[in-house]
């Protein structure tokens, strides 16, 4: 019997060792060939068109909840509702206050809608890549959130004291204005939306990595090396992939929630303690942007 399974161990080595290579997901997934319009300034490859169908996905789903709302909301409602309530109140509110932070609501709720529906797209069957796995999108993401931010700060207390309050903090020995001036320019032009940006590309690109790398090595072991010892093996990276996929669905609410509180706290930021509703609520937007760095 001994001798059996160990001729059983030993043939599951010798066809894994002649089997092919699990097939891993590489970057060229990342970097698709245009599959529409190639060889024009339009053309369009995988990522792209699962943004232009999550786009008018998500227009047509909000359109018709709108105008099919309810007295007493059905379960549909309900959740839109609870999403919108969370971003307003627990992300806008929070952090800029309710006065100020009124005029932020819709741009905030849509890019924390916007972002976690395309990152979603990674788990989501025919998709199986998320819109913002390309660096071009959280790149878009991140300018409009430094614009918004900008614009709050100008809006308030005008070009020069914006400026003048971001790269020469008060309380500050004029000496080192000097070499602090020039980095806080970097800091509130570059640094910021970089940050921004590699945060949220990076954080989806490891998630199609790490799910990929799982289903792929389930797939070897069921179906490329077709042997009952080793198929346990190909159990375990199912479980593993299966609990990936959920954790990627965290991670893409996540991400939204960070990108979007840090927008949030950057406009706080820029504004006036009297203006964005007290010195509490800068507060808070200090020690988000502090927690999330």
């Amino acid at each position: 019997m001994v001798s059996l399974c160990g001729f059983g161990v030993m043939s599951g080595a010798i066809s894994l060792a002649a089997a092919n290579q699990p097939d891993y997901p590489t970057i060229d997934d990342f970097l698709p060939q245009p599959a529409l319009f190639a060889g024009t300034p339009f053309a369009i490859n995988r990522i792209i068109l699962i943004r232009i169908v999550m786009t008018a996905l998500i227009i047509i789903v909000l359109g018709l909840t709108v105008r099919h709302l309810k007295l007493i909301p059905g379960h549909w409602q309900s959740a839109i509702e609870y999403v919108f309530d969370f971003v307003r109140k627990q992300i806008v509110f929070e952090v800029i206050g309710q006065q100020r932070g009124k005029r932020y609501v819709p741009v905030i709720t849509t890019i924390f809608f916007s972002i976690f529906m395309f990152n979603l797209c990674g788990v989501i069957p025919f998709a199986n890549m998320a819109a913002t796995a390309s660096i071009a999108c959280p790149l878009v993401f991140a300018l409009w959130s430094v614009y918004n931010y900008w614009a709050a700060g100008i809006r308030t207390k005008g070009l020069w004291k914006f400026l003048r309050d971001e790269l020469m903090p008060q309380g500050v020995p004029w000496p080192i204005y000097i070499l602090l001036a020039p980095l806080n320019l970097l800091e509130i032009t570059i640094i910021r939306p970089f940050s921004l940006t590699v945060r949220l590309f990076a954080n989806m690109i490891s998630g199609h990595l790490l799910v990929g790398m799982c289903l792929a090595t389930t797939q070897f072991f069921f179906v490329e090396v077709a042997n009952k010892f080793l198929a346990p093996l190909g159990v375990l990276t199912l479980a593993g992939g299966f609990l990936m996929t959920c954790f990627e669905i965290f991670v893409a609410a996540l991400q939204a929630y960070i990108f979007s509180i840090l927008t949030a706290s950057y406009i706080a930021m820029s504004m006036p303690a009297e203006v964005s509703g007290g010195a509490p609520e800068k507060a808070v937007a200090e020690q988000t942007i502090r927690a999330t760095a």
